[in-house]
C-alpha cells in the first residue's frame, strides 16, 4: 500500500512538538496508555545517558509507565547528528508499520520532526585540510574578496549570498571545493521523508508564555533537588571536548563554575534559568515557523489539553 496515496487509512504516529518545560512527557505517556504506543525520542540532549536530570528525560517511574526507546541510548562522549538520528528512528518506524502499533514521537528538537516528515539535505563530510584552508581565508577578514572568489567558483550560489555573510560564503567555498559540486546541488539532494503527513498526527504545544517561565523556573528548582549539581559536576570531570553537544546543555557549565566557586550558587542557578527561557523562545520560533500546520493548543489550559487528546483518541478510531 502506497501510504501517500491512502488519505483514508488510520494514523501510524502521533508527533508531539513543544518549547522545554511544557508538558511534552505527560501528554506522551497518557497518549500511550491510551493508544497502547511505544514512545520515541525526538530530543538531542534527552538521548545522552549521562544528561538524565538536566535534558528532563522521563524519570524511571515515568518510563515505566510505557515503553520508552532512545532515551540515554548515546555516550556523552559521541558527536550526534540529525541524520544518526534519522537512521536510528527509521527501524523503530518500520517494526510500528509492519506490526500497525502506533507510535508517539516527542521532542523539543523541531528539526527531527521536519526531517522525518520532508527528508534532510545529504550534505556530504568535507575533506578536514580543504576546511581549514578556507576558515583560514575567512579569518583574515576580506569579505569582499571571498565573495569574489566564490563568484568564479560558483556563480549561481554566490548571486544568493550577500558579499557580507562570510559564514555562508566560506561554507559554499568549501563545498564546491571539497565536493567539486555546488552548495546549491547537495541542497537538492534529500534523504526520503521517514513519515507521510497522512499517516501522523501533528501536536505543537503552545502554552502562554508567562506560566511557562513560572514552570521553567519551578522546574529547575526540582532538578537542583533531584542532583542536578551532581551530574553536572561528573559530567565536567570526564574531561569531554567543550565542543560537544552534550557539553552544551543548559545548567551544566554554570553549575560547574558554582561548584569550583567561579559564581555563587544562586547566579548559575539564575544564569540556568534564563538560558532555559531563551532556548524555549527559540524553540517556539522554529516550530511556528518550520513545521506548518500542525495542531496548536496550550497544554497548561486543561480544556484545550482533554480537546487535544480526545481529537487525537477520535483519530485512531479509540
Amino acid at each position: 500500500m502506497d501510504r501517500n496515496q491512502d488519505r483514508q487509512m488510520k494514523p501510524l504516529a502521533v508527533l508531539i512538538a513543544g518549547p522545554t518545560a511544557s508538558g511534552k512527557t505527560a501528554l506522551s505517556i497518557e497518549l500511550a496508555k491510551r493508544l497502547d504506543a511505544q514512545i520515541i525520542n525526538a530530543d538531542s540532549m534527552q538521548i545522552y545517558e549521562d544528561l538524565r536530570i538536566l535534558s528532563a528525560r522521563p524519570s524511571e517511574e515515568e518510563e515505566a509507565q510505557a515503553e520508552h526507546v532512545m532515551f540515554g541510548h548515546v555516550p556523552s562522549n559521541e558527536a550526534y547528528s540529525v541524520m544518526r538520528w534519522l537512521n536510528d528512528v527509521e527501524g523503530h518506524i518500520k517494526q510500528a508499520r509492519e506490526q500497525e502499533k502506533p507510535i508517539i514521537i516527542v521532542g523539543g528538537t523541531g528539526l527531527y520532526f521536519k526531517s522525518a516528515l520532508e527528508g534532510l539535505s545529504l550534505m556530504p563530510d568535507i575533506p578536514e585540510d580543504i576546511r581549514a584552508h578556507w576558515r583560514e581565508e575567512g579569518e583574515k577578514g576580506d569579505v569582499e574578496r571571498l565573495h569574489a572568489t566564490l563568484s568564479e567558483k560558483d556563480p549561481e550560489v554566490a548571486a544568493r549570498l550577500k558579499p557580507a555573510d562570510k559564514q555562508r560564503v566560506v561554507r559554499a567555498l568549501e563545498v564546491i571545493d571539497g565536493t567539486g559540486h555546488s552548495l546549491a546541488f547537495w541542497q537538492n539532494e534529500r534523504s526520503e521523508p521517514l513519515l507521510s503527513e497522512a499517516e501522523t498526527v501533528r501536536l505543537t504545544l503552545d502554552p502562554d508564555r508567562k506560566a511557562l517561565h513560572e514552570r521553567i523556573a519551578l522546574r529547575f528548582d526540582m532538578m537542583m533537588d533531584q542532583g542536578a549539581m551532581e551530574e553536572a559536576v561528573a559530567l565536567m570531570a570526564k574531561g569531554l571536548d567543550p565542543s560537544l553537544t552534550v557539553m552544551k546543555a543548559i545548567g551544566v557549565w554554570q553549575l560547574a563554575a558554582a561548584n569550583s566557586g567561579e559564581m555563587s550558587l544562586h547566579e548559575a542557578i539564575e544564569k540556568s534559568k534564563t538560558e532555559t527561557r531563551r532556548y524555549a523562545k527559540r524553540q517556539s520560533t522554529f516550530f511556528r515557523g518550520q513545521l506548518g500546520e500542525w495542531d496548536k493548543f496550550n497544554p497548561l489550559n486543561s480544556d484545550e489539553m482533554a480537546k487535544a487528546i480526545e481529537s487525537t483518541l477520535e483519530k485512531f478510531e479509540v
